[in-house]
């Protein structure tokens, strides 16, 4: 019996490893994005109809890839251990919400939306982008502190000294929050620096040192620790895929051998049949 599940177990596995079943799998999880988006327009009946059946259909495959991937593994638990893992089981499982109910319509479909997420799992490159930026929020947590901190103070000084100028968007330090981060989108920010610049001449040096603080030093402070998270997760994917690759080319030799040797043990019985005779 064990070496029956055995068999089945390495029979899943080569599927689910098969390159064109990925392909299938890719394949599947954009066309549900284009089924979910057939269903924001108004149409027919009918229409309707068969985009419910094939989201039915989609989701049964998805189910039907999970549970593949679950058989596969030598031990159920060691499925869970890793991380895109869990969130393959979760979002499949949660699009197993029927949508029939009114109650639950609303968050069937959005659950049914997540679905396009898989392919962030699937792709192993798409992978290492997600991991980056995971691994980089906490040093980039430390720089948006760094930089709330200049937005404080500035907002303060702005608020100080432009109040009587333009409340709207100087009356307090939670607008001049607001009014900053503008001016940090350089969204109409010249406006706002002229309107000062009409009773303050000099208040142009608090835009440009913001400016040159925050949208060229702290942002390219966030993009230099993004791209070198990126750096070392793209090595260590590289040498994980170079010993999956040497492990596999590592087994073919075995075999190789294990074969050659058979080979010549049949050969020699063979030469020894024949001085019998």
């Amino acid at each position: 019996m064990s070496v029956s599940i055995q068999r089945l177990q390495n029979r899943l596995f080569d599927l689910h490893s098969n390159k064109l079943f990925e392909t299938a799998v890719i394949f599947i999880i954009i066309f549900s994005a284009l089924v979910t988006g057939v269903k924001t327009y108004e149409i027919n009946t009918s229409l309707d109809q068969t985009v419910q059946w094939l989201d039915a259909l989609i989701t049964l495959f998805f189910l039907f890839e999970v549970t593949i991937r679950l058989i596969a593994e030598p031990r159920t638990l060691d499925f869970f251990k890793k991380g895109w893992n869990v969130f393959d089981f979760v979002i499949v499982v949660a699009s197993l919400m029927p949508v029939d109910g009114n109650d639950t319509v609303l968050l069937a479909r959005l659950l049914r939306i997540f679905r396009v997420l898989r392919l962030i799992s699937v792709i192993p490159e798409l992978r290492v982008l997600i991991n980056s930026l995971l691994k980089a929020l906490p040093r980039m947590g430390y720089i948006a502190l760094l930089m709330f901190i200049i937005f404080y103070i500035y907002a303060a000084i702005g608020s100080s000294l432009f109040n009587a100028i333009n409340p709207d968007l100087w009356g307090n330090i939670s607008v001049a929050l607001l009014t900053l981060f503008r001016i940090s989108t350089f969204e109409d920010w010249t406006d706002v620096m002229y309107e000062t610049m009409t009773v303050y001449p000099l208040s142009w040096i608090f835009y440009l040192t913001f400016i040159f603080l925050t949208a060229f030093v702290f942002l390219n402070m966030m993009i230099g620790v993004v791209l070198d998270v990126m750096q070392q997760e793209q090595k260590q994917y590289d040498r994980e895929r170079d010993d999956s690759e040497a492990d596999e080319v590592h087994y073919i030799k075995a075999e190789m051998d294990q074969l050659s040797a058979k080979l010549d043990t049949i050969e020699t019985l063979l030469r020894q049949s024949k001085r019998h005779d």
